[in-house]
């Protein structure tokens, strides 16, 4: 009996101060060939990897990223110039593949998407991708808006961002409406990005 009560401590002991362990990286030239393993933070229980594909003037360019993260959602998204793929696991090191191309596949759903200067574009959705989303957010005196095709798990993902001010899903082709827009496209892309990537 005292055996047992020793080994059961001694497991405590180990299994107590045990955090996660995640590989990093932000491959800017589409590989994370110099990932790392980093210990995650409290309150970060999951490992995160996603893939992101960019077209802009003819040009395209493919982003990878690794690293700790409180919430994730498995699934992919669409916003017309950018596709992002991610990939969650809860293990230790788990991400240590990168998440897949985001897929060109069409599913047969469509939603609407913005291009900077107005929202009445549209992209078809692929793989998971079934739900359509909007996004707005502000940066001192600019207004933001973007729209595309999202995984459910993605809309799922409450957690708000300080300049974020609203992002919502509904399910349904071209139920995300039409709106114009005359900002950055891209700059709110990177914060709805982040919005998912960071919460």
């Amino acid at each position: 009996m005292d055996l047992q009560i020793s080994v059961f401590l001694l497991f405590l002991l180990f299994t107590a101060g045990h955090s996660l362990s995640c590989y990093e990286c932000m491959g800017l030239t589409g590989s994370c060939s110099d990932q790392r393993v980093k210990t995650c933070p409290s309150g970060f229980s999951k490992c995160m990897s996603s893939t992101t594909v960019a077209q802009a003037g003819g040009n395209s360019a493919k982003v990878m990223l690794k690293d700790c993260i409180a919430d994730c959602p498995s699934g992919s998204m669409n916003l017309g110039i950018a596709k992002t793929s991610f990939a969650c696991c809860n293990t230790d090191q788990c991400n240590v593949q990168d998440a897949p191309d985001p897929s060109i596949d069409s599913n047969g759903k469509k939603c609407y998407s913005c291009d900077g200067k107005n929202c009445s574009n549209t992209v078809s959705c692929s793989g998971s991708e079934d739900h359509c989303i909007t996004s707005a957010a502000s940066y001192g005196e600019q207004s933001l808006v973007v729209k595309g095709c999202v995984s459910k798990s993605i809309c799922d993902t409450t957690t708000s961002v300080d300049d974020v001010q609203s992002v919502s899903c509904c399910e349904g082709n071209l139920c995300n409406g039409v709106q114009s827009v005359s900002q950055s496209f891209l700059f709110l892309c990177c914060s709805l990005l982040s919005f998912i990537l960071l919460h």
